[in-house]
């Protein structure tokens, strides 16, 4: 009814051990060096200022209020209307092409 398998003394898979002398000689068959990265795309004018408004905005918001500086309405506008606007610009200027959605039912290319 069991299932288990019982091995001989000196016959089971711990008793195993490589052959003397190693390998033929082909030491570096089956090893994969990926290849080098593409380099990151230049960004544009456009996107810098975005992300600098949709992180140095909340930065600045919590720098303010750690160094107990005005809440004037000019930094609060600065640093909301900078977030809000950095993040509305780089939702608009995603690519929605990116993802390859043409051909789903390939599966791992081998």
């Amino acid at each position: 009814m069991g299932g288990s398998v019982s091995f001989a003394p000196g016959v089971g898979p711990r008793d195993y051990s490589p052959p003397p002398g190693g390998s033929d000689g082909d030491d570096d068959e089956g090893h994969f060096v990926p290849p080098e990265p593409p380099p990151l795309p230049a960004s544009d004018t456009t996107a810098r200022f975005a992300w600098l408004g949709a992180v140095g905005g909340p930065i600045l918001l919590l720098l303010a209020v750690l160094l107990g500086w005005d809440m004037t309405w000019w930094l609060t506008t600065a640093c909301i209307g900078g977030f809000l606007g950095g993040c509305a610009t780089l939702v608009v200027r995603m690519h929605p092409g990116d993802e390859d959605d043409d051909d789903p039912g390939r599966g791992a290319v081998v």
